[in-house]
């Protein structure tokens, strides 16, 4: 293959005067004008073209190097955001069970009982059987307040509250009225069967003693009644606390039972 002539070679091709006759020597001087015209505009492309190139690759690795900054950015707002909304259901959940439970005993309140006796009365209008209501009542509680302090008196009443939640079946609530009261409630469950289940809870806090104090014992006055079908609750509860109050006045540490 033959090689290609340089520019000074071409130059020094038609500078030789053995060319100066040549009649081809005006066209062959024009072109090689041209060539190198068009060489110098190639390499100015080519200049502004690497420029652009690197300006480009610059251009591209701080973008590159500022998405990857935003996207570090948005990865710690996120574990922050997920950290944080982490803690806010946490915080509802603290808050939903504060407004549920009594926060001595941790046995549900007035609002959470409600709330569950509601239900059981949907339930009971749709054919089911009806609940029980027992209202429980510490005996002498005063006394032991009076006696020990309130320290040991709300130590007595977290120790009644573990007892009776001991007794009862899954389904069944027990919740804190107020003050020394306790309050159960036996879905699905008869007199009989109810009245069963109380005189265990009475058993089982007999057994109970004040501590350092063996001769000390524990007891509580106890109403039962059965709700009624299509009768108010609230009548339901009255019957409960009668009941208990009957109790107490025969004697406490005993169960009265309202029939039917």
């Amino acid at each position: 293959m033959t090689s290609r002539l340089s520019d000074r070679e071409l130059e020094q091709l038609l500078s030789d005067p053995a060319q100066q006759n040549n009649p081809l020597l005006p066209v062959l001087q024009q072109l090689l004008e041209r060539d190198r015209e068009q060489r110098e505009r190639l390499e100015r492309l080519l200049r502004i073209s690497d420029c652009s190139y690197d300006m480009a690759r610059s251009q591209t690795h701080d973008l590159l190097h500022q998405y990857d900054r935003q996207l570090r950015r948005l990865e710690k707002i996120t574990r922050i955001s997920d950290r944080y909304q982490r803690s806010l259901l946490e915080l509802n959940e603290e808050l939903k069970k504060a407004a549920l439970r009594d926060p001595l005993t941790g046995l549900a309140n007035r609002r959470l009982l409600m709330e569950r006796v509601r239900e059981e009365l949907d339930r009971c209008r749709r054919g089911r059987a009806p609940f029980s209501l027992v209202m429980l009542d510490a005996d002498h509680f005063k006394r032991i307040n009076d006696v020990f302090g309130h320290d040991t008196g709300d130590r007595v009443l977290c120790m009644l509250a573990d007892t009776i939640s001991r007794q009862l079946r899954g389904y069944d609530l027990c919740a804190r009225w107020g003050g020394e009261e306790f309050m159960l409630l036996l879905p699905e469950t008869g007199l009989e069967q109810a009245s069963a289940l109380v005189e265990r809870v009475m058993q089982a806090v007999r057994s109970l003693t004040l501590e350092g104090d063996s001769a000390s014992l524990l007891s509580v006055s106890a109403g039962l009644t059965c709700y009624r079908p299509d009768e108010d609750v609230d009548l339901t509860i009255n019957r409960a606390d009668g009941a208990l109050i009957q109790a107490k006045n025969n004697g406490r540490d005993r169960l009265m039972v309202v029939p039917h």
